[in-house]
């Protein structure tokens, strides 16, 4: 029974190290599904612990709290770094207030001036090859007072039926990916509430679907881009899916001195898979890690535990994120992700 448990513990203990691979050795099958694992293994190891404890094997108890323990440390890491961070509520109303007193005496007839005072809700759904509920989706935008939105896997007919449902008049303006053959599930698009001063249907080449965005000045010095992403799934090709979440990096390493840029998307990965981990050193941060107010787990809809978090809002510098939440949007397999965004 004993070498059994040890047998266990050491997969286990290879398995957390997956996770500690460089970027990019990552994208091969199947270790994006084990790695994504990783968060769970605290089960088994905590299991072989108190089985150690309980047969008086010492060594065995010790090494599998370990274990247990270190599969939680890359979490405990990010989380901790955050929660640490000048980055609360109180700040979020602040800064807030700060725009208003400065904005105050000066007139703002239109929706973008208000924005560059203000805040904007964002919002990022996967419509799992369009057959998400077009008339759910235009509620969720008003339940939420949505200023942004990105969408993926749609198709031509979901974006009719958004435009029957209402969307167009809450969202006018927006930019959709070219629909290929070779997308993955769908193409992508972004609509948004305010005029953009720039559109683009490619912001970013990676071997996906297109990654369109919509960008409006936010002063004379400063710019701020929205972009829906959706990298392939590890099943549609492993080192594509690699290739698609490092190669967003683009986006933030190559932007203007002081201009902004937001990643909503489907991105098929999470913290504990190098190549998302390398994503956010290229420049990005999570809405949901900067928050640091719990797990926003999106993937799959119809299972409450265990989720997995697949779908996030990324942001370069300038920005302050709040108000993190998942919701159902029928006819999806993904929850949609909602966050505030406030300028600096």
């Amino acid at each position: 029974m004993s070498v059994a448990l040890w047998i266990v513990l050491l997969v286990c203990v290879l398995w957390i190290a997956l996770s500690e691979m460089p970027a990019g050795w990552d994208g091969h099958l199947p270790l994006p599904y084990l790695i994504a694992l990783t968060p769970l293994l605290w089960i088994p190891t905590l299991a072989i612990a108190i089985a150690g404890a309980v047969r008086h094997d010492t060594a065995l108890a010790v090494v599998a709290a370990i274990a247990c323990i270190a599969s939680l440390l890359r979490k405990i890491a990010y989380w901790n770094n955050n929660l640490t961070s000048i980055n609360t509520a109180q700040m979020v109303a602040d800064n807030i207030a700060k725009k208003r007193e400065t904005s105050r005496g000066t007139h703002t007839s239109t929706a973008a001036e208000a924005a560059k005072h203000g805040r904007f809700r964002v919002m990022t759904l996967n419509c799992r090859y369009g057959r998400a509920n077009a008339a759910a989706i235009v509620s969720a935008v008003k339940e939420h007072d949505v200023a942004v939105l990105a969408l993926q896997e749609l198709t031509d007919d979901l974006v009719a039926a958004l435009d029957e449902a209402g969307l167009s008049d809450l969202l006018p303006y927006r930019q959709l990916g070219e629909n290929k053959d070779t997308d993955n599930g769908g193409f992508n698009g972004i609509w948004i509430r305010i005029e953009p001063s720039d559109t683009s249907p490619i912001t970013a080449v990676i071997p996906a679907a297109d990654v369109p965005g919509v960008c409006f000045p936010i002063d004379a010095m400063r710019g701020i881009t929205f972009v829906s992403a959706h990298p392939k799934s590890p099943m549609r090709g492993c080192r594509d899916w690699s290739a698609g979440i490092i190669g967003l990096g683009e986006l933030a390493t190559s932007q203007k001195q002081g201009d902004i840029t937001v990643v909503l998307g489907d991105l098929n990965s999470g913290t504990d898979h190098p190549s998302f981990r390398k994503l956010l050193d290229a420049g990005f941060q999570d809405a949901a890690l900067t928050e640091a107010k719990g797990r926003r787990a999106t993937f799959p809809s119809w299972l409450p535990w265990p989720r997995l978090i697949l779908d996030h809002i990324l942001f370069t510098a300038g920005l302050t994120a709040s108000d993190v939440r998942s919701f159902t949007v029928n006819g999806t397999d993904h929850l949609a992700l909602a966050a505030t965004l406030t300028l600096k």
